[in-house]
């Protein structure tokens, strides 16, 4: 007992170690003094203060959250996109104290228009022999597959039940034009009649979108025995024919000659529409004919014909070189400075450009060789000849306004004017126009508005060329800059999915590209 509480005496009476806190400096201040650059200076070193966190880190930080903001907005605007197109607001009914107005045509010009009206200052009535609106440029694609055909059509009553007033829109062909006593005369051309299929319309104001027709200079055999790429059907035709062709050729103890020939693919047109057609064909053949018909694949050739001494004569001179460079490395045969004299059902003779006449054998002709007025446009010219005094077209002025004809306007291809028939033309027509008739209204109204003259701004040339090359001449500053290659055809790409009419339009048509890129471009025959 008295061991014990003596060590207890002498622990209470031993003064204990004064025991200080380990400094954060211990581990960590070394750690850091070899890593960060701090230096300790005796037992109260303090490291230096860490570095602040890199700028790379904390920009892709905020990039990432961009993106997701981005992928975000773009989920819902889609989702309030396709929420409002099918579900319409009510419609205000036609109003008899109001002007008329009538649409002829659903092409790029007459839709343009279509969509800037402002119905609540006009009742409007569009009349067209197809429902629907077709996105042109990307019709070749259509031809072998790349694209599905109603992934660039556009049904017009998506357009006009959108109006904020009813848009009556009749399916039919116009036959005449009084402007006189300013009617129209329409047909039911469907296959399926009711009791009506004749009448006449009256209109305040006529607008003429009708576009053009196929130039054929008056060849005979060309309508009997080519292919037009201008409508749906072309495109149909086009794909049935082609598939026919390589079909027949490989059909037994078929001879070599009619092989050669079935599989000759001859295009009449080095404009865009022709050189693009054959941009497409050649991607077809390549990437998918020579791979389930190998028996055939030497056997494939493109010939592309044209009457000038280069192809896509709208495009800079670098341009068309790489175009037909090329070309030549597809093993696309371009005969420039020739011109078809006769078409038949298996042949065509063209003068070359030594002058001389060449038999060309064909399995499938495309005609892709420019405009000419449609008939409902060559009799309303007869009917006002003496101020119409140009075969190419309706003459307008800078305000849209049909000369000879009083409150009839043209915009598209229907007109000729100093402005080449482009999609991209007739769209900025259309959008002046409906500005035109906002102005009217108002000046009705007895407000005082000015209408300036149509003025056109290019925006740019743009064409595929194949092997997913593309090119495109684009104004820049005072000049223009001319590129081709694969990013251009990237940018090509975009620019035609910015440009259709609608979210619905953009998602079937990349879902086809994807598709196509995937599985291939489907070779059946229908």
């Amino acid at each position: 007992m008295s061991f014990m509480r003596a060590a207890r005496v002498a622990r209470v009476a031993t003064p204990l170690p004064r025991i200080v806190a380990p400094r954060a400096v211990n581990f960590q201040a070394r750690f850091n003094s070899t890593n960060t650059g701090a230096t300790l200076s005796g037992a109260n070193a303090v490291p230096n203060p860490a570095p602040a966190p890199k700028k790379r880190w904390s920009r892709l930080r905020a990039l990432k959250r961009v993106v997701q903001l981005g992928v975000v907005g773009g989920i819902g605007y889609g989702a309030y996109d396709i929420y409002t197109k099918r579900h319409p607001i009510e419609q205000k009914p036609f109003d008899p104290t109001k002007r008329t107005v009538v649409i002829l045509g659903s092409g790029w010009g007459a839709v343009s228009f279509l969509k800037s009206i402002n119905t609540d200052d006009y009742n409007v009535v569009v009349v067209s022999p197809r429902n629907y609106f077709l996105f042109t440029p990307l019709l070749p694609s259509c031809t072998v597959g790349t694209i599905e055909l109603r992934s660039i059509m556009e049904p017009l009553r998506f357009i006009t039940r959108h109006k904020s007033r009813n848009v009556k829109f009749y399916e039919s062909e116009c036959t005449d034009i009084d402007p006189e006593s300013k009617t129209i005369s329409i047909t039911d051309v469907s296959d399926i009649k009711g009791a009506v299929s004749n009448t006449t319309i009256p209109y305040d104001y006529l607008v003429m979108a009708v576009g053009a027709d196929n130039q054929t200079f008056g060849m005979a055999g060309v309508r009997e025995y080519a292919c037009f790429l201008k409508e749906i059907w072309d495109a149909q035709k086009i794909r049935t024919r082609l598939m026919d062709c390589v079909e027949s050729a490989g059909f037994a103890s078929q001879t070599p000659e009619e092989v050669d020939r079935l599989l000759h693919m001859v295009v009449v047109g080095g404009g865009p529409t022709g050189v693009e057609y054959a941009a497409e064909l050649h991607d077809f053949l390549k990437d998918d004919l020579e791979v389930w018909y190998p028996e055939l694949a030497d056997k494939f050739r493109i010939t592309l014909v044209e009457a000038l001494p280069n192809v896509l004569p709208m495009f800079s001179s670098q341009l068309i070189q790489y175009t037909e460079s090329t070309f030549k490395q597809n093993k696309i045969e371009v005969l420039t400075k020739t011109m078809v004299k006769q078409v038949g059902d298996k042949e065509i003779k063209v003068m070359d450009a030594n002058k001389e006449l060449v038999s060309i054998p064909y399995g499938l002709l495309v005609w892709a060789t420019g405009n000419c007025p449609r008939p409902l446009t060559r009799k309303l010219m007869a009917r006002i000849k003496e101020a119409q005094t140009s075969p190419r077209g309706l003459l307008v002025d800078d305000y849209m306004r049909v000369a000879g004809a009083p409150d009839m306007y043209a915009i598209g291809d229907c007109t000729f004017s100093k402005y080449a028939p482009t999609a991209q033309v007739a769209t900025q027509q259309g959008l002046y126009l409906a500005s035109v008739f906002e102005h009217l209204a108002r000046i009705e109204e007895g407000q005082n508005k000015k209408i300036t003259p149509f003025e056109y701004s290019h925006q740019g040339s743009l064409a595929y060329i194949g092997s997913d090359k593309a090119i495109a001449d684009l104004p820049f500053l005072n000049g223009n800059v001319s590129i081709g290659g694969v990013a251009t055809y990237v940018f090509w790409r975009s620019v035609y999915i910015s440009n259709m009419f609608s979210f619905r339009n953009r998602f079937l048509v990349v879902g086809d590209w994807m598709k196509s890129k995937v599985f291939g471009r489907d070779v059946s025959r229908e």
